[in-house]
């Protein structure tokens, strides 16, 4: 029985971290618009390009959720699909795939799909992902797979570490007088995703310092005190890794992560951003 894990890439993946026969990953893209350029974000994607574009552009960018259609081919590759989507409050990836899963089902009424809500992007659906596989591993059923990832969901969040909220205001997702006092005041903002998917600052601080000190101790506010946590950056390595070893030292903690950005998080968390899942 061959499982196929479905993501939108506004998770940070291109593969399985960790191969198995059983289950198949793939990813669809989203475009991203700078200009008069259109960004496909797949493999081939050149976030540095994508960055510098947009600090040239003059103008709001905007991104185009996938299609039904790409969503359709993905899950009709295997007798069973889970799809994992960037929050419905945030984009309309998330209605897309359950179009594409009604499409499917109704011509092939005995396939499984599982279309899921992330409320959530980035880092946090790698944790999503990581997880789904071991579920997947140990269990065989379907809705028992999907019923652990649900309740899994209860206890993931996301921070982030934002130093520019140009494409936040412009594209709306963010409140303007929050980000135009960030940016003027040139403070780092770290932002939490809510519990209904949509991005909340929590805090406003001056340098990078400062910032790594607010993402340790929201941690440690909702309550974590072991498990995985995957830090994507946007072209900002060297504070990616201060992270992780402040992590590893508070909590000794040996399953950190740290990935690149894909295309989707690298427009809206902007050159030297930070997410984490945790």
């Amino acid at each position: 029985m061959k499982w196929n894990i479905v993501t939108d890439s506004s998770c940070d993946l291109f593969d399985l971290e960790v191969p198995n026969e059983s289950v198949s990953f793939s990813s669809v893209p989203f475009v991203i618009n700078v200009g008069n350029k259109d960004f496909l974000d797949d493999s081939s994607l050149n976030t540095k390009e994508l960055i510098d574009s947009m600090e040239m552009s003059d103008k709001a960018g905007h991104t185009s959720c996938p299609s039904p259609h790409t969503w359709y081919k993905q899950f009709k590759k295997a007798d069973i699909s889970i799809a994992i989507t960037i929050s419905g409050k945030l984009s309309g990836s998330y209605r897309s795939a359950c179009v594409a899963r009604n499409m499917i089902m109704d011509k092939y009424p005995d396939k499984r799909i599982a279309v899921i809500d992330s409320y959530s992007a980035g880092a946090e659906i790698t944790l999503l992902v990581r997880k789904l596989c071991s579920f997947i591993v140990s269990e065989d059923d379907f809705d028992t797979v999907v019923d652990a990832l649900k309740q899994y969901m209860n206890h993931t969040h996301v921070v982030f570490a934002l130093s520019s909220f140009n494409n936040l205001i412009k594209s709306g997702r963010m409140n303007k007088l929050s980000g135009f006092i960030a940016n003027k005041l040139g403070f780092w903002g770290i932002g939490i995703g809510s519990e209904q998917g949509t991005i909340k600052i929590k805090k406003k601080v001056r340098g990078s310092k400062k910032a790594l000190e607010v993402i340790l101790n929201d941690m440690k506010e909702r309550g974590f005190s072991q498990g995985m946590v995957v830090i994507s950056h946007c072209h900002n390595r060297k504070f990616a890794e201060n992270l992780k070893t402040a992590i590893q030292e508070i909590w000794h903690n040996e399953d950190v992560t740290i990935m690149p950005t894909r295309g989707l998080c690298s427009y809206y968390a902007e050159k030297g951003g930070l997410i984490v899942g945790f």
